[in-house]
């Protein structure tokens, strides 16, 4: 079975569309449409349900899915062995908003220093995109805050966070919880907090833009959780009330177990301050 039509197989079945799976694949949507024909042809079942609104796995589809997952790392694993690499050519890396505003631009630095030949590419998003985002195989590493406690996830390092919950100093906060964006676990924390805590429903507000959520708590607007390096770094640890909080949010390091992942030992090894 080919594995470069599998490829082609997993990007349509996980975008739900021909269309959008040949953009991710960089290929004419014609060249997609033909691969998916040669795959069903040569499986002699339909994989796709054809609809107006883009396509949907087949049961035949369904049952192929997982194995078509494992036979494309299987290959890639396989080839990257036979070659003999000892570095990665492209390492990809997603990082929460707070470990990027204090220790990426840093961690990028080694990286660029001590594999020279290794390429990067950075996703910044939530933490429940990001451990999404490394199952589904679109992520080689990521930094997420708490542990996942996945069975197919591996923690490589572990980054201890100085959790604290910021207010304004002179102000009575509204009842607004102030975060970077959906999917952020230092909001679904607070929110549990406070709601245990004060028993009051809070109103809940995306702004992506550490500064200005800093500058809104500052003037009374409502509360934050912050890692305190973040406050110290826009200085405001001492325009706020700072009240730390017994909450296991450390960013932790992972990786997939089942990844090839060449300079694993060097990450586990990192001292990351």
């Amino acid at each position: 079975m080919d594995s470069n039509l599998l490829k082609v197989f997993i990007a349509v079945a996980n975008n739900k569309s021909i269309s959008l799976g040949a953009k991710e694949l960089n290929f004419t949507q014609s060249n997609v449409t033909l691969r998916i024909k040669q795959l069903e042809k040569s499986l002699g079942y339909a994989l796709f349900y054809r609809t107006n609104k883009g396509v949907i796995l087949t049961l035949e589809g369904e049952k192929l899915y997982p194995y078509a997952i494992e036979i494309v790392k299987k290959v890639e694993e396989a080839t990257l062995k036979i070659r003999n690499i000892d570095y990665h050519e492209l390492l990809k890396i997603g990082s929460t908003q707070s470990n990027t505003t204090i220790r990426l631009i840093d961690f990028q630095k080694k990286l660029n220093k001590d594999f020279k030949d290794m390429n990067l590419e950075f996703v910044v998003d939530s933490s429940l995109n990001l451990i999404e985002q490394l199952l589904d195989y679109k992520l080689d590493i990521a930094f997420v805050n708490g542990n996942p406690n996945h069975k197919e996830i591996e923690v490589l390092n572990i980054i201890k966070e100085d959790i604290v919950l910021v207010q304004s100093k002179d102000k009575t906060a509204q009842n607004t919880i102030f975060a970077y964006k959906n999917g952020c676990l230092n909001r679904v924390f607070l929110d549990k907090y406070l709601s245990k805590n004060k028993k009051s429903n809070y109103k809940k507000v995306n702004l992506e833009n550490y500064e200005l959520i800093l500058s809104c708590v500052e003037a009374g607007y409502g509360v934050a959780l912050f890692s305190r390096p973040i406050i110290e770094k826009f200085g405001y640890e001492k325009r706020l009330k700072i009240t730390s909080m017994d909450f296991e949010l450390d960013t932790h390091l992972i990786c997939r177990k089942d990844s090839v992942l060449i300079i694993k030992e060097y990450l586990k090894d990192l001292n990351f301050v």
